[in-house]
């Protein structure tokens, strides 16, 4: 819980804690108010801060070592600041998929991973943990260079949780048991609970490093074998970690990462035969053509983290200084870039005024620039595809008539740089208001009362997560049991305790990640019976 609050505590800012004059730039859109573009930018248009480390691992990993592609070929992964290339890495595509699972199967079939007592696979995950904690500045430099999220939310926020969760998995490696079953016969009847087998993993670009450790850490503390895939935007972090858990002593075979790009090496770990379960963390539309390839396969289970269009309910008794900076906070934590943001934010009409002002004011005040700056909040965006598909999304949100507050533009003219963007006059027709935008774009929607609140919150083919703010514990309980969403946050936003499950309803996927509900992801259960002869009880 400690590292799910510093995420607040760091990346919230007050709305005390500086004034700022709204100054309008006179371009006039929606209902002809002044759209206000005055930032802190300053670091954005700097030359970029050289990060310290050196990439040093850009090959594949595949039974404990560090190869060429098949192929030979590589592929670039760029810088974000400045869209230059970091470093060329491994493009695996389906034969390196086939090379990687036939090294898990064997340490699976063969190896002594799944044979080592639970106790001596927790003592790998544990001393993982530590290695991750010791390398923290090479980890989140990687993670900021080849993401553009802000140095001090990756080093001092996510490191912190991905070890955290690393340990509470690690603990959970030697509770792993079954049960003893009565029978209505003479029978001894047992539950045993086995580890699956081969899981393949495929990891999205805006959390690479947490993602990692999210899906990695529960199949091994279950006693599985691993091969992962990651996204072709962000590689260097998880090739690093990977590493890591082999210094811990991870023998080999049992974790094989692939680089490359998803029609190619994600549909060979998809649809592989001999892949035992699947987890796929990424947008709906490919969680889709994933879940399909499984079932086309071996039918596969399929765990899918997908995408939302969370609501924020900003409530009339709501006090408006804090509801500002969490729905703030809500929407464009990571760049926007977060499957749960609250990117629909539903304010009572009589507050809606004062928030919309004091909304508009925060989004200037956002410090926009080089994610290595120390105080920066917002970095680039991911790549210039994210960065094209934001700004028509903004386009087409002036175009179907909401009114645009403030931002809608580029920062800079080199790297992926938004203005943070705010929309009021927002309905649910809009693209905006319907399509997960993925980017800092806070639409904002007047609500009269409770109940149409909650029709207008669950009109979506999405469920993953919810915010709700008020001071009535009421009006809290009733949204919270009507909202059709695997989370709701009340007065709080984005707290990621490695014991929350965490998942959607509907569109948003199947299965839960995070607690002891993912251990269930990576298990069988078999009944094993045994009849009793002459029992002195049944």
């Amino acid at each position: 819980m400690a590292a799910a609050l510093r995420i607040s505590s760091l990346l919230s800012r007050s709305l005390a804690s500086s004034t700022y004059s709204l100054l309008s730039n006179g371009r006039i859109c929606g209902a002809g108010r002044s759209v206000v573009c005055s930032y802190t930018t300053a670091a954005a248009l700097e030359k970029p801060i050289t990060p310290s480390v050196k990439v040093s691992y850009t090959k594949l990993l595949i039974n404990g070592d560090y190869v060429d592609s098949a192929s030979g070929k590589t592929f670039p992964t760029y810088d974000p600041r400045t869209g230059d290339v970091i470093a060329h890495v491994a493009e695996g595509d389906a034969e390196d998929i086939n090379r990687a699972v036939s090294a898990a199967r064997k340490a699976f079939d063969e190896g002594p991973w799944p044979k080592m007592t639970a106790y001596e696979r927790s003592r790998v995950l544990f001393q993982f943990a530590d290695l991750i904690d010791q390398h923290t500045e090479e980890l989140a430099t990687l993670e900021t260079w080849d993401n553009g999220k802000p140095y001090e939310q990756a080093a001092k926020v996510e490191l912190p949780m991905i070890s955290r969760l690393i340990r509470y998995y690690a603990g959970w490696a030697d509770k792993i048991h079954g049960l003893t079953v009565p029978a209505d016969s003479p029978h001894l009847v047992q539950t045993i609970h086995e580890p699956i087998g081969v899981a393949g993993q495929i990891i999205p670009w805006n959390f690479p490093l947490l993602m990692f450790a999210w899906k990695v850490a529960p199949a091994l503390a279950c006693g599985n074998t691993v091969v992962i895939k990651t996204a072709e935007q962000t590689p260097l972090s998880a090739l690093y970690a990977a590493k890591l858990l082999h210094e811990a002593g991870l023998p080999a075979g049992v974790v094989n990462v692939v680089s490359g790009y998803g029609p190619t090496a994600g549909a060979a770990l998809a649809s592989h035969m001999q892949v035992d379960k699947l987890a796929f963390t990424g947008s709906t539309e490919t969680g889709k053509i994933v879940l399909q390839l499984a079932a086309k396969s071996n039918l596969k289970p399929v765990t899918l983290e997908l995408g939302g269009k969370s609501p924020f309910i900003v409530c009339k008794d709501a006090d408006v200084d804090k509801a500002v900076e969490l729905a703030h906070f809500a929407l464009f934590f990571n760049q926007g870039q977060c499957c749960c943001a609250g990117s629909r934010t539903y304010v009572h009409e009589s507050v809606y005024d004062e928030f919309l002002e004091k909304a508009k004011a925060r989004a200037l005040k956002r410090s926009v620039g080089d994610p290595f700056v120390a105080g920066i909040e917002q970095g680039p965006q991911i790549d210039s595809e994210q960065f094209e598909k934001i700004m028509k999304y903004i386009r087409s949100g002036v175009e179907s008539g909401a009114t645009l507050e403030t931002g809608g533009e580029r920062i800079g003219d080199k790297g992926y740089y938004i203005q943070p963007t705010v929309f009021s006059n927002v309905n649910e027709d809009m693209l905006i208001a319907k399509d997960e935008i993925f980017g800092p774009v806070q639409s904002v929607l007047k609500f009269k009362d409770i109940k149409e609140v909650i029709r207008r919150a669950n009109t979506t083919s999405y469920g993953l997560a919810a915010g709700v703010f008020t001071q009535d514990i009421d009006t809290a309980n009733t949204l919270t049991r009507a909202l059709k969403v695997g989370t709701v946050w009340v007065n709080c936003y984005d707290v990621f305790d490695a014991a929350i499950p965490f998942g959607g309803y509907k569109m948003s996927g199947q299965g839960r990640e995070k607690g002891i509900h993912c251990l269930t992801n990576y298990l069988q259960v078999k009944a094993v019976v045994t009849p009793l002869k002459d029992p002195a009880w049944i």
